[in-house]
Parts: C-alpha cells; structure tokens; sequence
C-alpha cells in the first residue's frame, strides 16, 4: 500500500476510537497499533504525528500517547483590514514588490493519495537514494566539529568539489554554498539588479524565476525561445531596447521546453551579454538529470567564460531529495563579493551537518551508482510517457522529446482552457500544470507540464496520461484512444 495512503488510513482509525477513552487516557502502545492493524513502525509514528499536529492526541516521550484535551472554541477573528492599507501603500510606485505565489505553491502541492502526480519536480521516494543519505547523515554527524559553524561561504571542501563539478578553470574560492537552487536564484537576482529594473528570461521559463524577480521589485523582459534555446538575434534587441544587467537562463534541458542551448547560440548568449556590460545568470538545475540514453551534455556556460559574465546556479536537490537543500553559487569579481554579502544578510549560512552530508553523498561509491540507477528510470518513464502521449493524446502536436531533465511541454489545441482543463484533470485523478504561468507575458498557445519523476514507476505515469485524456475528451469532445490492453 501506497505510505500516504497508510498514514492516513492508520490516523483515521485511531481518531475514530479515540471516544473509548477518556481525557489523558493512554492509547495502546507503537507495537500494539503495528499488531493489530498490520503496519510498518513508520506508518505508525507518522499517523501519531499527524494526530498530535491536529491536537487530539499527545505524545509523550518515555511514557506514551494520550488523548489531548479538547481545544477551546475558536476565538472571534480578529480585525486584520488594515494590513491592505499598509502592504499596498506602495502600489503604484516603482518597485512592487508584491507576490505571486500561487505557480511555486502549485509545484509543491502534494496531492491526494489516489491522485497521479505529473505536476511535482521532485522525485518520488522510491528514486532519492535513501539509504545513501540515511549514511551519509549519519556518518557526517560523527565527523569531529560536524556542529559547529561553518565558513559563512560554505565548506572549503564541499566548494572545491562544486568548483571541480562545473568545470572550466572554476576554483573553489569562486563557489558560495547556498540553500538550494531557488535560494541561490533569490541571492543572484537581488544582488545583481537594481530594484525597479528590468532583468530578461527566456519565454517560457521556470516559473520560479518569475515569482523570485517580481518579489524583488523587478521587471521580466521574456525572450522568445526555440528548440535551439533562446533566440539569440532577439536577445540582443532585448538587451538594446532594455539596456538591462542580466539574462536568466537554463541552457540545459530548460524547463519547460526541454530545450538544450545550441553550441552557436552559446557563444552568442555570452558574447551578446558582454557587449551590453550585462550578467548571465545559469541555472543548470538538470545537470544530473541526463537520461540513460543521452548524448555527450555541453559543458556549462560558467566553465568558458573568462571575463566573469556567468553567474552559476546548481543544486544537488532535483537529483536527490527535496530536503537536501544544498546548492552553490559561482561567480568572479565584485559580483562574488556582491552575492556573499546579500547571501549572509539574507540567511547566515547553510547548516554545517547539511554541507558534511553532502560531502559524505558525493564521495561514496553509492552517488555513482545513483545517478546511474536515475537516468535510467528517467529514460523508461520519459518512453512511457510519450508513448502514452502518443496512443492516448494523437491529435495533439507531439512535443519535443529531450534526453534530460523530468517532463514534457505539451502544447494544447487553440483555444483550449488550460486552468480548466487542470481541473478537470484533477477531477479525474491526475495533477498536471497548466502552462500560463511560465510566461512573463501573453501566452503564445496554451500548454501543459507533464512531470514523470514524481510517480512510484512508468506505469503510474501513463495510467496518468490515460486520465488526462479522459478528461481531455469531456473538456473539449476529442475522441479517447483505447490502451492496447483494453483497458
């Protein structure tokens, strides 16, 4: 049985007979709950947390759990009106900084147990590798210091291997440790452009980019893209017509595209983005992400960029696990200095036991093993996915198959409702992402995200799909391609 499933089955069973005692009863113990419902000590410590988050059970540790005293009324809610007033003093002078999180929040969303996920970007549990990070922590927890405070730019030691792992002539005094990806984004952004200014993205983009820049009072330019990447002749007139400082791209396996940057385009992006006196920021979030079938991955574009022009962003949590929050920020010059500054003001440093850890992952023999064991369950998901696309969705434009990376931008039939067909979808027992959001302005064509690593296996991922054909068909009266197995 799925875990989620169990947890929620365990604590509803328990909140059911918890009318048979009385206040500050205790419950039966762990084991009793494992014998008499057939569950793993996980399941039972996890319904027992959720129990006590709800305030009707608590837990004693040494002594066991009880039935909690029944919470008082709510009180009346309070006048919270002139919030308005005064978050929207500002509105209408340069910069705003209101935000949009409903696309982040979305992402991270975790829907109902008997729901398919092909909206999440992380993987399922069944791909992080667990017991590698269960030994790794464990083992860095030993480590002499392992608790104490770390250099506010990170471990030297964890730098030099980033440094070593994007390449070129990168050292690790040009590395900051950072908390994840999406942290490192909100450092790059907020240092590198001025409030108020305009910063450039690709068209469409990672949809987090756009919640971060407009957080900080900045304005997104979008730049049109191809299966090539960003089209480079109107990057240029982007830059001319904005004179803006920096261009945010992720020249590998783009999310959504897919798209990987061409090896021309590359050198343009970076020479374009020297001639306006402007930064590159690279997100190279799916490095890892190479399929089993994958061709040689380009180098990044930090690791040919002797002036300086490249700001690098990477994180080790997409390949690993959402909790593993540990990235790395590159950069030379004032702009290094610039973004250590902002960094420590923002967040101090990244947890020293988090840094050690991953210095233990990344040296063992199982991180290899890992990234083999994970292309090669993204390249059978990837297959199961399009061949699903393509028995169940035929009349829709095939979309672009990339090596890399965990979904697929399929684009819908003109005047197709996204945001109502991610509801019908729901209501049919799949989660997909409606592609409004990846746009920094007007969308070309509607779309939807397809993600195939949040799923137990390949299976679940076009049974998926055959769930969003079905409520495809009584959205818009397409006809539904019957499975092979008539099913």
């Amino acid at each position: 049985m799925h875990e989620r499933s169990s947890v929620g089955e365990l604590a509803a069973r328990i909140r059911a007979d918890l009318e048979r005692y009385s206040i500050g009863e205790k419950l039966p113990s762990s084991r009793a709950l494992m014998e008499r419902h057939q569950v793993s000590p996980v399941t039972v410590s996890r319904a027992i947390a959720v129990l006590v988050a709800e305030g009707v059970v608590v837990s004693r540790p040494g002594a066991g759990v009880f039935r909690a005293e029944p919470r008082r009324a709510a009180a009346a809610p309070q006048d919270l009106s002139w919030q308005e007033v005064a978050l929207s003093a500002e509105a209408g002078q340069p910069p705003s900084r209101s935000t949009d999180a409903s696309a982040v929040l979305g992402a991270l969303a975790v829907p109902p147990p008997d729901v398919v996920d092909l909206n999440s970007g992380y993987l399922h549990a069944c791909l992080q590798p667990e017991r590698a990070l269960a030994a790794a922590l464990a083992r860095a927890g030993r480590r002499p210091g392992a608790w104490g405070r770390p250099p506010v730019e990170g471990l030297t030691e964890l730098r030099a291997w980033f440094a070593r792992d994007i390449g070129g002539d990168l050292t690790g005094t040009d590395v900051l440790i950072a908390a994840g990806g999406q942290s490192a984004l909100t450092t790059a952004l907020r240092s590198l452009v001025a409030p108020g200014a305009p910063v450039l993205v690709e068209s469409p983009t990672y949809s987090g980019t756009l919640a971060v820049a407009r957080a900080a009072g900045l304005r997104p330019v979008p730049v049109p893209t191809d299966r090539d990447g960003v089209r480079t002749d109107l990057l240029a007139d982007a830059f001319a017509a904005t004179r803006a400082r920096a261009f945010v791209c992720q020249p590998l396996f783009q999310n959504p595209t897919g798209a990987v940057l061409s090896s021309e385009r590359r050198r343009e992006v970076l020479r374009i983005a020297r001639a306006a006196g402007a930064f590159v920021v690279e997100d190279d979030f799916a490095r890892r992400l190479a399929h089993a079938d994958a061709p040689g991955l380009p180098a990044p574009l930090a690791a040919d960029d002797p002036d300086g022009v490249v700001v690098h962003v990477r994180s080790l949590t997409k390949v690993t696990s959402p909790s593993l929050r540990v990235g790395a920020l590159t950069a030379r010059g004032p702009a290094l200095a610039r973004l250590r500054a902002v960094q420590a003001v923002d967040g101090f440093f990244v947890p020293r036991p988090l840094q050690e850890a991953t210095l233990e992952l990344v040296g063992s023999p199982a991180w290899a093993r890992h990234l083999r064991d994970l292309a090669l369950a993204l390249r059978e998901r990837r297959t199961a996915a399009v061949t699903a696309l393509r028995r169940a969705l035929p009349h829709l434009p095939e979309p672009h198959v990339p090596y890399g990376g965990y979904h697929l931008w399929l684009r819908l039939l003109e005047g197709t409702d996204e945001q109502a067909l991610t509801a019908a979808a729901l209501r049919a027992g799949v989660a997909v992402t409606a592609g409004r959001p990846y746009f920094a302005a007007e969308a070309p064509a509607p779309h939807l995200r397809l993600s195939y690593v949040c799923t137990p296996g390949a299976l679940q991922v076009a049974d998926g799909i055959d769930r969003l054909a079905r409520a495809h068909a009584g959205l818009v009266g397409a006809p539904v391609e019957s499975r092979a197995d008539g099913k």
